[in-house]
């Protein structure tokens, strides 16, 4: 007989103004920009026809109000699962890119040439949130055997986490971009993850021109 596959999806939040003015967000509570509203119900358009059975959300604000979309057409109401919380970048929450890099250039260069080794200042590094993700994936595959779930996070638990299902280390961070309410799909079966898909963004209709920031 075969095993049952556990199908994920798994979603970055839509659009908030600190992703277009590249503020650096973290635990800070932002909400969704006009832009990103539409995003939310693109992407819940887009995973209409999907046969969900839960939807997993980070409690913040932006990543809340993208799961409650995609849960509705389902008549679903999102779970909140501390695994899916975004990293602190604590003192750097609330700055531009512009000011962290003349406030903080010397760990403003190791994010961006080594971000496994950063540790914010009153926040986390990357081994956290590694640690979160790797406790999410151990319970949820038996717990939906034979189903399919959304996860709604954030760009840096996103990345750690297709990083773990990939078995690649944390070093590798920037070798993937996830774009605001970009679709990614992976499943567990046979005792190993199998991904599929990552950084899809065709359900957003966007200009072939027209490519976010990495942010």
């Amino acid at each position: 007989m075969r095993e049952k596959s556990t199908e994920f999806v798994l979603v970055r939040h839509g659009q908030t103004q600190w992703n277009r003015e590249q503020v650096f967000r973290g635990h800070t509570d932002v909400a969704l920009s006009e832009e990103g509203r539409a995003q939310a119900e693109a992407t819940a358009a887009a995973l209409r026809a999907l046969p969900l059975t839960a939807v997993y959300s980070s409690r913040l604000a932006r990543a809340w109000e993208t799961a409650t979309a995609i849960a509705a057409p389902h008549r679903l109401v999102p779970q909140e699962e501390p695994g899916l919380l975004d990293l602190s970048f604590g003192t750097w929450e609330g700055l531009s890119v512009e000011e962290v890099a003349r406030r903080y250039p010397e760990l403003y260069r190791r994010w961006r040439e080594a971000p496994h080794t950063v540790v914010f200042p009153q926040g986390e590094g990357l081994a956290t949130v590694r640690h979160r993700v790797e406790r999410l994936l151990a319970h949820l595959p038996a717990r939906h055997r034979g189903e399919t779930i959304c996860l709604v996070s954030h760009r840096v638990v996103n990345k750690v986490l297709l990083l773990t299902v990939l078995g690649l280390g944390n070093e590798h961070f920037w070798c993937i971009e996830q774009d605001t309410c970009c679709l990614n799909r992976f499943r567990y079966t046979g005792g190993r993850f199998i991904v599929s898909g990552i950084n899809d963004t065709c359900h957003l209709r966007r200009p072939p021109t027209e490519r976010e920031t990495d942010f």
